[in-house]
C-alpha cells in the first residue's frame, strides 16, 4: 500500500479486525468490499441476510455500530475508529 493510498482511508473494525476504507464509505459497501455478505442472521430461517435495497427500506443490513443495535449499514457513513459488528460475526 502506498503512502497516498493509506492516507486516503480510515480503519474501522469490523467483527474485531481492523479494516482500511476510504472515508464517507457507506458501512455496507465497507462490508462488501472485504467480501462480506453476511450482515445479519434471520430470525425465522436462520440464513445469513445481506443488503438487498441499498437505500434503507428493506432493514436487512442492520448491524450493530459503535454498540448502536439495527443501523442500517446502506445509510451509515463510515469514520475513523467505528466499531462494526455483524450478527453473522457472532459465529466468525
Amino acid at each position: 500500500m502506498t503512502p497516498r493510498t493509506a492516507a486516503a482511508q480510515v480503519e474501522v473494525t469490523v467483527d474485531g479486525r481492523p479494516v482500511l476504507v476510504r472515508p464517507g464509505t457507506s458501512v455496507a459497501a465497507a462490508l462488501l468490499e472485504q467480501g462480506r455478505w453476511d450482515f445479519r442472521v434471520d430470525p425465522v430461517s436462520g440464513r445469513d441476510r445481506g443488503p438487498y435495497c441499498g437505500m434503507g427500506v428493506c432493514l436487512e443490513c442492520e448491524v450493530t455500530v459503535d454498540g448502536r443495535a439495527h443501523v442500517r449499514s446502506c445509510l451509515e457513513r463510515v469514520r475513523a475508529g467505528m466499531r462494526i459488528d455483524t450478527a453473522a460475526g457472532e459465529d466468525a
